[in-house]
């Protein structure tokens, strides 16, 4: 049988599939049926800065309503005792899922300010997180914000956390930026553990009635995988961090992909929701029995093997596959897929 073991984040795993961000590590019992099918680590829920924001701001609220109000109502609706923030109720969590769990447990941060990025980073880590995953979903939507400008806040804020937290820090990026590359290793020199690629952009909609902008939730589809196989492949063998795919991976196939263009892990989480958490084990499995039928005898040895580094014909992954396609295109249709 194949070794599935891998090196995330300087954590050992035993499989390189990664629950990603999600409601499922909330249930400390799909939480357990996860790792007993075989996931590697799993990534908690982000933390939103501006819910714990919201909370505070109500209990206040709250707190003073009461006091301008009369004399008899003020014991009607006391805060209880046991009133937890939404962070208390975060950090509970990580205790939880520790004490309960052998694989590692990654936080997730998503903060808007400095202090709150800092704040609520070394409070996770003080939690027990093996490994903190900072989500950062920056809109570059200011008109007078430069790609460097935008790029350089990540290596900013990682420059600040990196003072006051311990344990190693994975930089979730978004594929919308000008020079990926450079900036996984500016990330780098700046002391990140590991990058994930990608995060997903939720877009909203418009309904063209009421004219209201509405939110949409789209779970991934497979066909989003390739933009994480191709800067897997790209980055791979270039820089020493580790390097992560999330978004698309639903079969075992895609798996494969992304592990033989440079993938340390995958991170998994649509196909959990579709399928539920029972899947985890089919793709485990699936993986295994994929390495013992091509004659692999670990994940390891086919890490990157058709990395950019490593592929038959490297400029595939460049220009000359635009060309070659568009030739392709000119003498037949596209097929669906």
């Amino acid at each position: 049988m194949a070794d599935l073991g891998t090196r995330y984040l300087g954590l050992a795993l035993s499989s390189p599939l990664v629950v990603s961000a999600s409601p499922l590590a909330r249930d400390l019992e799909v939480a357990r049926q996860l790792e007993d099918g075989g996931a590697g680590a799993i990534v908690l829920p982000s933390l939103f800065e501006e819910d714990i924001h919201h909370a505070e701001a109500t209990a206040a609220r709250f707190l003073h309503e009461q006091d301008i109000g009369h004399a008899e109502a003020d014991s009607f609706l006391p805060l209880p005792e046991d009133y937890r923030s939404e962070l208390d109720e975060y950090l509970e969590l990580i205790a939880t899922l520790k004490q309960a769990l052998d694989i590692p447990v990654i936080a997730s941060l998503n903060g808007i300010s400095d202090d709150g990025w800092v704040r609520y980073g070394r409070e996770l880590a003080e939690a027990g997180a093996d490994a903190l995953e900072l989500n950062t979903w920056f809109l570059p939507a200011d008109i007078d914000e430069s790609s460097a400008e935008v790029e350089s806040r990540h290596v900013t804020l990682l420059h600040a956390l990196r003072e006051v937290v311990d344990v190693p820090i994975a930089v979730k990026l978004t594929s919308q930026l000008s020079a990926p590359a450079h900036l996984v290793h500016r990330l780098e020199g700046a002391g990140a553990a590991g990058v994930v690629l990608f995060n997903r952009f939720y877009l909203p909609d418009i309904d063209p009635v009421t004219r209201q902008v509405v939110p949409r939730l789209h779970l991934s589809a497979p066909y989003e995988a390739l933009l994480r196989i191709h800067w897997l492949a790209l980055l791979h063998g270039r820089v020493g961090l580790s390097l992560a795919a999330s978004g698309g991976f639903h079969r075992v196939e895609d798996l494969v992909k992304g592990i033989m263009a440079g993938a340390d892990a995958i991170q998994v989480c649509s196909v959990l929701l579709r399928k539920g958490p029972g899947v985890m084990q089919d793709l485990v499995r699936g993986l295994s029995d994929w390495l013992d039928e091509q004659a692999y005898a670990s994940v390891a040895q086919m890490r990157g093997s058709v990395s950019q580094l490593h592929a038959i014909d490297p400029e595939a992954y460049e220009r000359l596959n635009y060309v070659r396609l568009m030739q392709v295109a000119g003498r037949q249709p596209p097929r669906g897929d």
